[in-house]
């Protein structure tokens, strides 16, 4: 039987789609920290969306990936220096430094900052403000700023690399399955959201009974690395589940997916977007929810019909980190139907929500 859709007591009570801050509120600070997260429902997010990666000692961090360098003062710290190595995630050569290469205590020493400089370069003013946080302390921030609020406020967890960890002794699932539990977390699965390029990992945890909605993250192009480890080429490409057979086949295994923006606009000539796809209506008419990523308003990342130049003074980082026509592209996508949104500056993605400029 299938299992039902997003739950609506997620939802504001009107239908309207969620407005998820993607990685707290990084269009304002740098990302997954207590900063951003605050500010994103500050800003009016319904939920936010943390990554996990696991440290050596087991405990689950918040950051997008487990190589660091990009977004703490690791590098600054002598006593760290040997730890920079080289490793393959997910077919990926990296170098740096690893989340699962320290303790917690040691990551806790670590300050945050800027990931994208230049492009948002005054957030790097907060370079050195934060800490890394543990899922446990995002989760004590929504069950905070729900009671200060009076609204029943949502996490989106992300679990990164889920294949590579648990070949490293590291399951993911289980570490988070515990970290519920001790939060308090466990039984609220209409205000937890998991979701992973990985569906392995999804299965997991709705066999072991995990109280949560699942959303299975579709890449644009390439397949799941856990698929891909196992069967190599014969592995499914995500370009399968977006297709009438793939929607059918997860019916019944997942609430939802989430795909890339670029998959929810049709294009014209030269890129230009001239509407959306129909991937929102053939999910919903499987049941199945469709969360859509990232709506960033910097010309860097509009679809070239919403990048208007010359309009306004250049900001500190240059052409890129104008801002274009948000509005109308936010407009395009929310016209699709999908279920929810993630945004950098949540504030925006309200506004485009809810028809209203953003003051």
């Amino acid at each position: 039987m299938p299992i039902p859709r997003i739950s609506p007591s997620l939802r504001d009570g009107s239908g309207r789609p969620l407005v998820i801050g993607h990685r707290g509120a990084p269009g304002y600070r740098p990302e997954h920290t207590e900063a951003a997260y605050r500010l994103a429902f500050e800003l009016g997010a319904d939920a936010v969306e943390p990554d996990i990666v696991a440290t050596r000692d087991g405990v689950l961090v918040v950051r997008h990936e487990n190589e660091i360098s990009g977004t703490t003062d690791v590098a600054d710290h002598p006593e760290f220096a040997a730890r920079r190595t080289t490793k393959r995630i997910d077919g990926v050569k990296l170098t740096g430094w690893f989340t699962e290469d320290f303790t917690w205590d040691e990551l806790a020493t670590l300050t945050t900052k800027e990931r994208l400089r230049k492009t948002r370069p005054d957030n790097a003013d907060y370079d050195g403000d934060g800490r890394i946080l543990r899922l446990r302390d995002v989760l004590e921030i929504i069950d905070e700023e729900s009671a200060a609020r009076g609204r029943r406020l949502a996490v989106v967890v992300e679990i990164k690399h889920a294949h590579y960890f648990s070949g490293i002794g590291l399951p993911l699932d289980e570490l988070l399955r515990a970290e519920l539990e001790a939060s308090g977390w466990a039984d609220r699965p209409e205000r937890l959201i998991i979701e992973c390029f990985e569906l392995g990992v999804l299965e997991r945890l709705r066999a072991a009974g995990t109280a949560a909605q699942f959303i299975f993250l579709l890449e644009t192009e390439g397949s799941p690395p856990d698929d891909r480890a196992l069967n190599g080429r014969a592995a499914r490409p995500y370009s399968w589940y977006r297709s009438d057979e793939g929607l059918d086949w997860l019916v019944g295994r997942v609430h939802g997916i989430s795909v890339a923006k670029a998959d929810l606009l049709s294009v014209a000539r030269r890129g230009f977007a001239n509407g959306t796809t129909d991937l929102v209506r053939r999910a919903h008419q499987r049941g199945l929810a469709v969360f859509v990523w990232t709506l960033r308003p910097e010309n860097r990342f509009l679809n070239p019909r919403f990048r208007p130049t010359g309009l306004a003074p250049v900001p500190r980082g240059g052409e890129a980190a104008m801002w274009g026509d948000w509005p109308g592209e936010f407009r395009l996508v929310l016209e699709s139907g999908v279920d929810g949104i993630f945004v950098d500056h949540p504030d925006l993605g309200v506004a485009a929500r809810d028809g209203r400029d953003a003051t």
